[in-house]
């Protein structure tokens, strides 16, 4: 394809990313050529700190530098309540609202018995031990609305039934700003479900 191995390498290496096809690996390789050497040396840098010193909390299971992340060791969070996400990334979304104040957990996936995602991948019973010895009185289960996100979500309350502990679930329904005629029946169905009394 190119006239070097290390350029063609090089976008073999960037296809391997997640929504990046063979044009985005081509365009990201060559604005790293034209890119001054002394940024790419930090890109590669930074790279490598990642990997290097990123781990996952021992306590939540977000990505920190440090045995505990800030928002496991903020003392105004309330310990009380978890909020379980599928990834790291989807407790920033739930930060962006400012509405939750508790804690989170998350499991690193969903259940997926047809890619062999089962219980024992996920960090289910490192949930099921914070509830237990914690002091944990809610439990909000945020995976995404999908089949693999609504089975690992009925597995954990499952899982959760014989503690004292109480297991919600995010709404679900038709956005703010969006129209009826455009929201699928699923959506619909569940936004309807889900109603609540006026305030």
């Amino acid at each position: 394809m190119f006239q070097s191995k290390s350029l063609e390498s090089l976008v073999a290496e960037l296809k391997k990313l997640p929504g990046i096809g063979t044009k985005s690996a081509v365009r990201i390789a060559f604005h790293i050529l034209r890119t001054p050497a002394d940024e790419v040396r930090l890109l590669a840098r930074d790279l490598a700190a990642v990997k290097e010193k990123v781990r996952l909390c021992s306590v939540c299971g977000n990505y920190t530098e440090a045995e505990t992340c800030e928002l496991c060791e903020d003392p105004r969070r309330d310990t009380s309540t978890i909020c379980v996400v599928e990834q790291p990334s989807d407790i920033h979304v739930v930060e962006s609202t400012g509405v939750f104040r508790g804690t989170y957990h998350v499991l690193h996936g969903v259940l997926s018995p047809l890619e062999g995602v089962r219980p024992e991948a996920l960090r289910i019973g490192e949930l099921v031990e914070r509830c237990r010895n914690d002091g944990v009185s809610e439990v909000v289960l945020a995976t995404n609305p999908t089949v693999e996100g609504d089975a690992t979500a009925y597995y954990i309350a499952e899982a959760l039934r014989k503690l004292d502990v109480t297991v919600s679930r995010i709404a679900r329904g038709v956005p703010v700003g969006g129209e009826l005629e455009f929201a699928d029946q699923l959506t619909l169905a569940r936004a309807l479900n889900g109603r609540r009394e006026l305030e």
